[in-house]
């Protein structure tokens, strides 16, 4: 399994629009996302992605993420946000987190110590801390940093043709 780490910062005239402006420029704008927990099963390759790597799916799936997000209004503050993430280099399992904060050296020390802590919890070394961290910085309109591990996407089973012959687990509402 290979998880693609990729990253956009964005700009629009609300948090909101930023936000869905860093999500393109992160090429998973067109995906529902599910977020998980922080943890990397064996046997994972962790790729940073050179330039956005959209992932496979079509309008609307489902993409298993990790992702860290910072979006802000007010005029010259700075957006961060990143992902950083342990492995053994055998069994190739791990650990991820995400942080969000003002600064770079801010997300990049909460990065380390949580990785570190994490490493502690379970009474374990994994291996040494790996990170991705993205900025920008407000200048007039709301921005954002984000950055996204990509497990997999998947479809709706509901809205594949051999599923709309089953019944839906919905029941119609009571008027």
């Amino acid at each position: 399994m290979q998880i693609i780490i990729n990253s956009g910062t964005g700009v629009g005239p609300t948090e909101l629009s930023a936000f869905d402006n860093a999500l393109v420029n992160a090429g998973v704008a067109n995906f529902n996302l599910i977020y998980l927990s922080s943890v990397l099963p064996p046997g994972c390759d962790v790729v940073v992605s050179d330039r956005s790597v959209v992932p496979k799916g079509g309008w609307g799936d489902k993409l298993y993420v990790v992702m860290a997000q910072k979006r802000a209004s007010q005029r010259n503050q700075e957006v961060w946000a990143g992902i950083g993430w342990v492995q053994d280099p055998e069994t190739k399992k791990g650990l991820f987190v995400e942080h969000e904060g003002h600064s770079e050296a801010e997300v990049r020390a909460d990065i380390k110590n949580s990785l570190e802590a994490l490493q502690a919890n379970r009474g374990t070394t994994i291996g040494p801390v790996n990170m991705h961290v993205v900025g920008k910085k407000c200048v007039a309109l709301p921005v954002c940093a984000l950055v996204v591990a990509v497990f997999e996407s998947s479809e709706w089973e509901n809205l594949r043709p051999e599923a709309n012959t089953k019944k839906s687990r919905f029941l119609p509402r009571a008027r």
